[in-house]
């Protein structure tokens, strides 16, 4: 991760580059219009439920296993084949990281060894740590030079320092450089884009702005396409102000596409209420 410059608050700081502090009141009024509409007031229990289908569905999809959506509600068995290992897998992280929201704050690398452990569903000795010296990283669809162990634990560290001391940056963009961050060093040996984005969902509900997980900003990187995500996340490994600031609004514009998803569950479900 760069910044602009030293600062007791780095991720404060990315707050301040060209076009971000629109991006994220652009995202805090469309966060606040869905959690304003009618049907959250009396059925957030379903919209939440519904958006963390979609959520893992958008997710898979970005790391290879792009199903129809009633594909995957229909479905009981994610253990046959690459795609459906990867399906069961966001499903499983979808549903862990509402259980770790406490913990984040506390211990990061914890949370994220969880993530790990319960992606694989393995108890292999590769599962649920860092990569070690010599091991790779199944993520083909990232095609970044992959960081050596010693570079992933010291960049895990301070990620985790950043997110221990606090910050006064808005939830989008620490969630963007701790999805951003994990998909550069892609730390495990496997699901790393997966759990990239589980975390993200961890810090956006956490901190406060999307509280009961209702608006799937995975929805949303799954509708702006691979190709998009890609090129966002480049402009984040360059480590520039202009490519920082694109990964953040790319991040943002996705959790406003997931807003549109879950506004769009409120409006069906207030017709059938008609």
């Amino acid at each position: 991760m760069s910044t602009t410059g030293a600062s007791a608050d780095p991720l404060a700081a990315l707050g301040s580059l060209p076009g971000v502090a629109e991006s994220v009141e652009s995202v805090r009024k469309s966060v606040d219009r869905v959690y304003g509409h009618r049907i959250m007031r009396r059925r957030s229990n379903e919209i939440t439920s519904e958006a963390a289908l979609r959520a893992s569905r958008g997710s898979a999809a970005l790391s290879g296993a792009d199903w129809a959506l009633e594909e995957v509600r229909r479905r009981t068995d994610f253990g046959a084949g690459a795609e459906a290992r990867v399906m069961g897998a966001a499903l499983r992280l979808t549903a862990e990281a509402g259980q770790l929201l406490s913990i984040w704050r506390q211990s990061p690398l914890r949370v994220l060894a969880r993530l790990h452990l319960v992606a694989a569903a393995t108890d292999g000795d590769d599962v649920g740590r860092p990569r070690q010296a010599g091991e790779e990283a199944d993520e083909p669809l990232i095609e970044l030079p992959l960081p050596d162990a010693r570079e992933v634990t010291g960049r895990l560290e301070g990620l985790a320092d950043l997110i221990i001391a606090g910050t006064s940056a808005p939830a989008l963009v620490t969630a963007a450089v701790v999805h951003g961050e994990l998909l550069a060093l892609r730390p495990f040996v496997s699901y790393n884009g997966l759990i990239a984005r589980a975390a993200e969902r961890i810090v956006l509900v956490g901190s406060g702005l999307d509280p009961k997980a209702v608006c799937p900003a995975e929805v949303g990187y799954a509708e702006l396409g691979r190709a998009s995500y890609l090129a966002a996340l480049d402009g984040y490994v360059s480590g520039t102000p202009e490519g920082m600031a694109a990964w953040i609004e790319h991040c943002g514009k996705a959790v406003e596409l997931g807003v549109r998803e879950s506004t769009a569950v409120c409006e069906a479900l207030q017709r059938g209420a008609a």
